[in-house]
């Protein structure tokens, strides 16, 4: 039976508490916050859907907290953190009022950074049992992401967004453990899905071709297809678009009289300048040059 586990906004059936901020119920991907005033208490919380931060922003108290049959204790007070893997029992006992703030990063959302920082597929994040980190980059950031909920203005989701992923590395860097998928040998572009990415490249040569735009040309996330170009050409997909501009227009340079601002936009170079560094980079020589000794 899969286990139950409850949301964020859920939490006070089993932590009664005053609320003072919230995250709008739409608009945040990933993330939300939940700002609490809590006299002392002595509570079970059932296991959590998504990662848990408590960052702690007034009042000072002893906090016992049991993880894994295990306690902690520690003495707690403004500018400390709390840290809470997701899908874990936990126990908390603390005797005095205090405020804190609740920062929740989904499943998804921590996953989903942890594979752009390191480019492998995640099995399982797990943050490790602190009960107090002086940590003062989550501590502001989660008072920072707090403040945005009680003030939204122009811009918030962008910056919502900034400061999700910015805890997010953090974290990720410091307080955590990260499983890895081991990668199948198999784990490859078809010969059909390489030739609809070329076809793509060359229908499309004079624009900018994006990650994106090549991924969705064979059904693939950004991150698996580039994952998977790799390893199935041994090359980036950057890469591999700027060898069929250079390859076009060198038999442009061969077949044509076309003049060279022409070929560099056919080809797909922002300018004639840009044609010009990339084949002095690339072929040692100039379109000029390459012209005149074929």
């Amino acid at each position: 039976m899969a286990q139950h586990l409850i949301r964020p906004e859920e939490l006070p059936t089993w932590v009664p508490g005053r609320l003072t901020v919230h995250s709008p119920e739409q608009g945040w991907d990933g993330m939300s916050v939940r700002g609490y005033r809590y006299a002392g208490s002595d509570v079970a919380v059932p296991p959590i859907r998504d990662y848990m931060i408590v960052a702690y922003r007034r009042g000072t108290t002893a906090m016992r907290r049991r993880l894994d049959g295990h306690w902690s204790t520690e003495h707690l007070g403004p500018g400390d953190v709390s840290l809470l893997t997701r899908a874990a029992e936990s126990h908390w006992v603390w005797p005095e009022g205090i405020e804190v703030v609740h920062v929740y990063l989904t499943k998804d959302e921590l996953a989903a950074t942890c594979r752009q920082m390191y480019e492998r597929d995640i099995a399982d994040i797990e943050l490790h049992d602190v009960l107090k980190a002086s940590d003062p980059a989550i501590h502001r950031t989660a008072m920072h992401i707090a403040a945005e909920a009680a003030h939204s203005d122009v811009g918030s989701p962008l910056l919502i967004e900034s400061l999700s992923c910015q805890l997010s590395v953090h974290i990720l860097r410091r307080h955590a453990q990260v499983q890895f998928k081991e990668h199948s040998p198999n784990d490859t572009l078809t010969t059909r899905q390489i030739g609809a990415v070329q076809e793509f490249i060359r229908s499309h040569m004079r624009e900018n071709i994006s990650l994106d735009d090549l991924a969705d040309c064979v059904g693939l996330s950004r991150y698996h297809f580039a994952r998977r170009f790799r390893q199935t050409t041994g090359t980036t997909p950057h890469e591999f678009v700027i060898k069929q501009r250079v390859s076009r227009a060198q038999l442009m340079l061969q077949r044509t009289s076309n003049p060279l601002r022409e070929i560099a936009t056919l080809c797909g170079f922002s300018d004639q300048s840009h044609m010009t560094r990339v084949f002095q980079q690339r072929l040692g020589t100039t379109p000029g040059k390459f012209r005149a000794e074929s």
